[in-house]
């Protein structure tokens, strides 16, 4: 993967990213996650979690969505940054355990160039985060702006 910035050019329908870099969790910092923003007791305490949905444990998909991001800022050196520009599908297929080692896949779906905006476009991307047993723990469908290239 080039370390280069990229811009909307750079990018073709069925590209596929991904990162060698991993997110682990801990039970703490799954706990330290939910303290602070999704305070629920399946992410909180180990005995509420056992007898909940979830059956022990989860981290929050909030907090899946967090590690998210930091991979995907790794995995594709955007020019200016990642923007988003909103969801089509943002979905947790299974939980977030204590102990998983995330990744990402990132696969270009499609580009759309601005006509009112000719400096920038579109590009719609599926983003699939995997534990280390190559389980889907999150997918998200969306779309990003993206500067073009500029004129030479």
């Amino acid at each position: 993967m080039s370390v280069n910035p990229m811009y909307l050019e750079d990018f073709a329908p069925g590209q596929k990213f991904g990162h060698a870099d991993e997110e682990a969790l801990s039970a703490d910092a799954i706990k330290a996650f939910a303290a602070s923003y999704d305070p629920q007791p399946f992410h909180l305490d180990e005995a509420a979690a056992a007898q909940s949905f979830f059956g022990g444990l989860a981290a929050s998909g909030w907090h899946t969505a967090a590690l998210t991001m930091r991979l995907l800022v790794k995995t594709l050196p955007i020019h200016g940054g990642i923007i988003g520009a909103g969801f089509e599908e943002f979905r947790w297929p299974r939980p977030t355990r204590p102990g998983d080692r995330l990744h990402i896949e990132v696969e270009v779906l499609e580009l759309k160039f601005s006509q009112s905006k000719p400096q920038q476009g579109f590009l719609k991307h599926r983003v699939t985060t995997f534990n280390q047993d190559k389980q889907p723990v999150l997918v998200m469908t969306g779309n990003l702006l993206v500067p073009r290239r500029p004129p030479a």
